[in-house]
């Protein structure tokens, strides 16, 4: 079989690749427009996490107040509860058109599966988000009973929305850290490179004990080494542009300091693993670092 339930399901839905292609290129216009700011926020740089799964939190916990804050006001007619349950249901379809203008951010770069499986996701939550807000006006309009059918049809619906975003992070590694795949490379100082080897604006790609690692030296004339896979797409960072003492990702632009390793432009937030360096006998030799990713997943 090979594959999910869900991969089956959606990948007999052929018309999501196209819609997806018209779909795509703009998305991308958009938000490149917007700017480095933009794009920051967006993918959650600012606070070294992903932005979207941190808002998908409010819509799911605040429709499942509501679904419980409906239940007693049918069963006891409580004021209290009613006004309570259409709060709930407010704050979750505000919060659900955050998360959905973030998720659309983090579909942009997709490609295959998980492009196809990206906008099934999406258009799940939409038209979850579709019926809870109509929802709304059905309450405030009078007519509780119909909006308490079109939530439940809404809730439903962003539950199957839901699952398929699990699968994208968890089946296809959205917006998961690959350093954590990656070994730990060395515990010991290792000779890689002879210094001279090594020129001042250079960023040279080694392999030590299972591991990639970029060497490059900085503008002040130290020698730094970083993870040289990406960790968002898994990029050879090796192949990017370097500006000053940052590397720019080929794959997505994303942009790290070549020395802390730390993420500056996304969409990737978490920092390239980093690995202790020094010069003896003419050789560069590098240590991996106690606070690599890899070091604190065993």
């Amino acid at each position: 079989m090979g594959r999910t339930i869900s991969e089956r399901i959606v990948d007999r839905l052929p018309w999501l690749d196209g819609l997806a292609e018209k779909t795509q290129p703009k998305v991308q216009e958009v938000i490149d427009r917007g700017g480095v700011t933009l794009r920051n926020a967006l993918d959650g740089v600012w606070i070294e996490v992903p932005l979207h799964p941190v808002l998908t939190d409010v819509p799911v916990g605040s429709w499942t107040a509501a679904i419980a804050l409906d239940a007693v006001d049918l069963v006891s007619g409580s004021k209290a509860a009613r006004n309570a349950a259409d709060g709930a249901l407010a704050v979750g379809v505000v919060g659900g058109f955050a998360a959905a203008a973030v998720g659309i951010s983090d579909w942009r770069y997709l490609g295959g599966g998980a492009r196809r499986m990206g906008i099934a996701h999406g258009l799940l939550n939409a038209a979850g988000l579709a019926l809870n807000t109509t929802s709304l006006v059905l309450r405030a309009t009078g007519r509780r009973n119909a909006g308490r059918l079109a939530f439940l049809a809404g809730f439903s619906i962003n539950g199957i929305g839901a699952h398929l975003g699990g699968e994208l992070s968890y089946n296809y590694g959205l917006r998961v850290n690959r350093n954590v795949f990656e070994q730990d490379g060395p515990d010991e100082y290792v000779p890689v490179l002879e210094e001279s080897e090594l020129s001042e604006t250079e960023m040279r790609r080694v392999e030590v004990e299972g591991v990639g690692v970029l060497l490059s030296r900085a503008q002040e004339g130290k020698i730094c080494a970083i993870a040289a896979t990406c960790n968002h797409f898994s990029g050879p960072l090796e192949e990017g542009d370097r500006e000053g003492d940052t590397v720019v990702c080929p794959l997505h632009k994303s942009r790290f300091d070549l020395c802390t390793g730390q993420a500056i432009d996304g969409p990737a937030v978490f920092p390239q693993s980093r690995y202790h360096t020094r010069v003896r006998d003419g050789n560069i030799e590098i240590m991996a670092t106690t606070e690599n990713v890899q070091k604190r997943v065993t």
